[in-house]
């Protein structure tokens, strides 16, 4: 940033709208240092300083008209840098905030209520189909593991565990 900002023109403007480009230009090059110093200082970051003196010096350019007559444009022209600063930060934070917002939180309050409705439901099952549905569904063994360790065939652990899930869709509410 150690050149002063330069404004291109396509055709040769009027001499008033030169000498307001050359006050604008005196004002950057006088200000430029110390406005770049302090917002490096503020935001630690080099890029974010010369982002933001850039937006501000555009900013104090629409309104040179007005700013140049003030008694302190330097003044106006930290404000208004420290306000497009504030502005992003600002942004920044609602952006976190709603990226933290859509990460699904663990409920552990929710999951034991779940789980005292699933072992409610449960409960309700007749023992045959629920202790085919647990050895199957919960343990993990297969139909032909769980008619051995039960006793009864593996088809018949298959039909009673098919009628256990939608008994116990049914008692919990859940559709399929």
């Amino acid at each position: 940033m150690d050149e002063p900002l330069r404004l291109v023109a396509e055709s040769e403007p009027p001499a008033a709208a030169l000498a307001k480009t050359a006050s604008f230009e005196g004002f950057v090059t006088d200000s430029q240092t110390r406005l770049f110093g302090s917002l490096c200082l503020m935001t630690g970051s080099r890029h974010e300083a010369e982002e933001i003196a850039q937006e501000a010096y555009i900013r104090v350019l629409e309104r040179w008209d007005h700013v140049q007559h003030l008694d302190d444009p330097t003044g106006y022209l930290f404000v208004t840098a420290l306000n497009v600063f504030r502005k992003r930060l600002r942004r920044a934070g609602i952006a976190l905030r709603r990226s933290i917002g859509m990460t699904p939180s663990h409920d552990a309050f929710g999951a034991v209520d779940d789980r005292a409705v699933v072992l409610d439901a449960l409960a309700q099952l007749p023992l045959d189909q629920r202790s085919a549905l647990v050895v199957t569904a919960l343990l993990g063994y297969t139909s032909e593991e769980a008619g051995r360790m039960l006793g009864v065939q593996s088809s018949t652990i298959r039909a009673r565990a098919t009628r256990a899930r939608t008994a116990l869709r049914e008692l919990i509410g859940e559709e399929r």
